[in-house]
C-alpha cells in the first residue's frame, strides 16, 4: 500500500473494532504498518490478522500499558519486526461510569493508570527510541469531549482525558527539540454502525445497531451537525496529524466532534 503514511510504523493502544480499530484501519489504508496493542488478545490478534488480511503489514501484542515492563517489550517487539516505530497512538482507555462519592480508590487508580499513567509509559519509551535512533516522529493522544467539560458521574474518565490534554502540550514543548511533535485529537459520543460492522468483519457475532438508536439519536439530536462523527472521521484527522501535512503542528487539539463543544450552553440544537 502507499500513501501519506508509506514508510512509517504507527503504534496504536487499544485496538478495538470501534476508535482505536477504525484509526488503524485507515493509517493502514495510508500505507502504514501498525502495531496493534490491547490488554484484551481478541483486540490485538484480529485487528492485526484483519489489517494483514487487507494487504497491511501489521503486528498484534497484547500489553497491559500500566505495566512498564510490558510496554518496554511492547516497544522491543515491534521494534524486532519493523526495525522502529515513528508515530504513536495513545488510545488504551477504561470505561467506568461512576462519580466521587460511589466510585472506588481502586477503581479510580486503575481508571485513571490505563488513561495516564499508559500514555506516559508508552511516550516514554517511543520517544526515547526515536531520539536514541536519531528519528523525527509524531505522538497523537486521544481525548474525548468529557475531557473538556464536567459530566457528573464520570469523575475518573474526565480527569484523566483532561490531564492527558495538557500532558500532551508539555510533552509537546520538551520534545519538540528533538523533531517528536506531539497533539491530541478529541473524538465525542461516535455513531455505532462502522464498529459494529468492523467487528463483524473481524469474525464476532454481527450486533444490530438499531437496538441502540434510541440511545444513540439523544446524542446525535443534541449535536450541532445533527450527525455522530465514525471512527473513519477521526482516522482522517489521525493520518493528518502523523502526515508532514501537520509538519508545523505542535501542542496542538483537533476536536473531531460534529460542532459539539464549539455550541452555545443555553442553545439546543434539538430544539431549534
Amino acid at each position: 500500500m502507499s500513501g501519506k503514511l508509506t514508510g512509517k510504523v504507527v503504534l496504536i493502544t487499544g485496538s478495538s473494532p470501534n476508535i482505536g480499530g477504525g484509526i488503524a484501519e485507515g493509517m493502514a489504508d495510508e500505507g502504514a504498518a501498525i502495531v496493534c496493542v490491547d490488554v484484551m488478545p481478541e483486540n490485538a490478534y484480529q485487528c492485526a490478522e484483519y489489517l494483514k488480511g487487507r494487504g497491511a503489514d501489521a503486528l498484534g501484542v497484547v500489553c497491559d500499558v500500566t505495566d512498564e515492563t510490558q510496554v518496554k517489550s511492547t516497544l522491543e517487539q515491534a521494534q524486532q519486526k519493523f526495525g522502529f516505530v515513528d508515530v504513536l497512538v495513545n488510545n488504551a482507555v477504561m470505561f467506568k461510569q461512576k462519580g466521587v462519592l460511589d466510585m472506588t480508590l481502586e477503581e479510580w487508580e486503575r481508571q485513571t493508570g490505563i488513561i495516564l499513567s499508559g500514555s506516559f509509559l508508552f511516550t516514554k519509551y517511543v520517544a526515547s527510541a526515536l531520539i536514541d535512533q536519531k528519528r523525527r516522529g509524531s505522538i497523537i493522544n486521544i481525548i474525548s469531549t468529557a475531557g473538556h467539560q464536567g459530566q457528573p458521574g464520570n469523575v475518573g474518565y474526565c480527569t484523566g482525558k483532561s490531564g492527558l490534554l495538557n500532558f500532551t502540550r508539555s510533552v509537546a514543548m520538551e520534545l519538540a527539540e528533538y523533531g517528536i511533535r506531539v497533539n491530541s485529537l478529541t473524538p465525542t459520543a461516535t455513531a455505532l454502525e462502522e464498529g459494529f460492522d468492523r467487528a463483524a468483519k473481524w469474525g464476532r457475532p454481527k450486533v444490530d445497531s438499531v437496538k441502540f438508536e434510541s440511545v444513540m439519536d439523544g446524542f446525535r439530536k443534541s449535536i450541532p451537525m445533527q450527525q455522530l462523527p465514525r471512527p473513519a472521521d477521526y482516522a482522517k484527522t489521525a493520518v493528518f496529524l502523523a502526515s508532514e501535512d501537520a509538519a508545523m503542528l505542535t501542542g496542538t487539539d483537533i476536536k473531531v466532534d460534529a460542532g459539539a463543544l464549539a455550541r452555545y450552553w443555553a442553545w439546543d440544537p434539538a430544539v431549534a
